[in-house]
């Protein structure tokens, strides 16, 4: 009796543990949400090129495609490459939708971040972007860097929803002219 008690145990021990990924897997595929469609950086200007320039804009512009299956919720700006880091007046940025020279209406952000540690911009909106929407984020710089040359900027977008699966977007490059004397080339 021992015995068989043991293999009926074990039996369904094992059958209730090669089930459970399949569970879990299925409860976690429904809390994640993701774009079905890919966010596209389309453009990344700024207002001045001009080396040490203060309060100057830097502008991305992304397209959310229809079909994209969630509404866009959150976008982070990162430096990646540049001489040296450019620090922001988070409170200042602004968005809408449309671009820098065709601005329609604007987008309400619940919250603008800038973390001097990671370098990182991050933009809340509130309400999420709408799928079939192309909008333009503002953020401004205390001042461009004293050193020209390229810099980069990763863009990653959030989906809205629990559990929200990020999609990085790729580079924006912005060319900054002059010298370390500031001087123009």
């Amino acid at each position: 009796m021992n015995r068989q008690f043991w293999s009926i145990t074990i039996g369904l021990v094992g059958g209730l543990t090669s089930l459970s990924p399949v569970i879990l897997a299925q409860e976690n595929k429904a809390s994640i949400s993701y774009f079905t469609r890919s966010p596209r950086l389309v453009n990344v200007i700024t207002t001045y090129s001009g080396a040490r320039i203060r309060r100057p804009r830097y502008y991305y512009t992304i397209n959310l495609p229809k079909g994209s299956g969630q509404p866009l919720k959150t976008i982070s700006i990162n430096q990646r490459q540049g001489f040296e880091e450019i620090d922001y007046y988070a409170q200042e940025t602004i968005a809408f939708q449309g671009t820098p020279n065709h601005r329609e209406n604007p987008l309400t952000i619940a919250e603008s971040t800038w973390d001097k540690n990671t370098e990182t911009m991050t933009i809340i909106f509130n309400p999420p972007v709408s799928p079939g929407t192309t909008f333009t984020v503002g953020v401004m710089a205390k001042r461009n860097p004293s050193h020209g040359g390229n810099y980069l900027f990763g863009v990653t977008a959030f989906p809205a929803g629990n559990n929200p699966r990020e999609l990085y977007l790729g580079s924006g490059r912005l060319y900054f002219e002059g010298n370390d004397d500031g001087d123009f080339d």
